[in-house]
């Protein structure tokens, strides 16, 4: 392991899953049981996992991003680490379990919409104890992926380790991803929430950890006074919450080739901006632009942009005052 008491600070330290996904692209992607087979346009081993798809995307924005995660001591997991070293992360906070498997994700996209089959394998044993205190205290920024997929192993260190990164001065973010069991947390969670600078869900996901019916209530129960919400509405953009005020951020559409990634690229816009030193709607922005940009190609990462590319689609963005309906 890295002494990070000697290393460049970093900009990003993200943590979360890590694994090959295997994507599958067509019109119809829909498997047909009964040893059925069927054609499809096109299948690829790609990035995966919301973690790393954050991570390569932040990279690419031009900051200087660590990954800790687990991958197994296998060929999924040799690939994952030599991709995201090759995109520039630092990998050396990754642990190998020599007793689970690399993660693996099969995603069957149709451009606009997808379905995903996880097996978490690896993904699932990270733990607090795998985060190195003294990459934390040498981050600007803490951001934690997929926290359902790995809410029993880490959960229980995770509030303590925003507490740690917080009081050496970074700042702090988490995007909860879909909750596959649809419990949608307890009291981990909301610990950490409340060391939490910034709660980054889509708005079915908003739903869900809120426990409301409505993205009105949701926002309302999520973004009390001086807490940021960025709520990610996919083609629609995204609404933005701060002190009680809300603003709709978005960028002219485009056709998606696949969605794949989409909103863990939006992550990393949004903090490249915050990082920056932009105002959040304006940051907003910035994701919305690595977000869409990254819809262009197949895979997670396989058109998210460099920060060029990205700021030139970000000025077209729209920002405007809102309600949450």
């Amino acid at each position: 392991m890295a002494d990070y008491g000697l290393a460049p600070a970093v900009d990003l330290v993200v943590v979360g899953d890590c694994n090959p996904d295997v994507l599958v692209l067509g019109d119809d992607v829909t498997p047909a049981f009964g040893q059925q087979e069927k054609l499809v346009s096109s299948m690829s081993l790609v990035i995966g996992g919301s973690a790393a798809i954050t991570a390569v995307a932040a990279a690419r924005l031009g900051l200087r991003v660590a990954l800790v995660a687990a991958v197994g001591d296998d060929a999924a997991g040799r690939f994952m680490l030599g991709q995201l070293a090759g995109e520039g992360v630092d990998v050396t906070a990754v642990a190998v379990r020599a007793d689970a498997p690399t993660g693996m994700t099969v995603a069957l996209s149709r451009g606009d919409d997808r379905a995903i089959l996880t097996a978490t394998g690896a993904v699932a044993t990270l733990t607090a104890a795998d985060v190195p205190t003294a990459l934390l205290t040498r981050a600007r920024h803490l951001h934690v992926s997929a926290y359902f997929l790995v809410e029993r192993s880490l959960s229980p260190g995770l509030a303590a380790l925003f507490g740690t990164a917080r009081a050496a001065g970074s700042t702090t973010s988490l995007d909860t991803n879909w909750d596959p069991a649809e419990n949608w947390g307890d009291d981990r969670l909301r610990a950490v929430l409340a060391q939490t600078d910034l709660l980054v869900p889509n708005e079915a996901e908003a739903l869900g950890i809120s426990g409301k019916g409505t993205l009105a209530e949701a926002v309302a129960a999520l973004g009390s006074a001086g807490t940021r919400l960025v709520v990610k509405l996919g083609s629609r953009g995204a609404l933005c919450v701060l002190g009680g005020r809300l603003h709709r951020v978005g960028v002219p559409p485009v056709r998606p080739v696949d969605t794949t990634g989409a909103g863990d690229c939006f992550n990393a816009g949004l903090i490249a901006g915050l990082l920056r030193g932009l105002a959040l709607p304006e940051a907003a922005a910035l994701g919305c632009a690595v977000g869409a940009a990254s819809t262009q190609a197949a895979g997670g990462t396989g058109s998210s942009p460099d920060l060029v590319s990205a700021m030139s689609l970000a000025r077209t963005a729209t920002i405007r005052p809102a309600d949450s309906g």
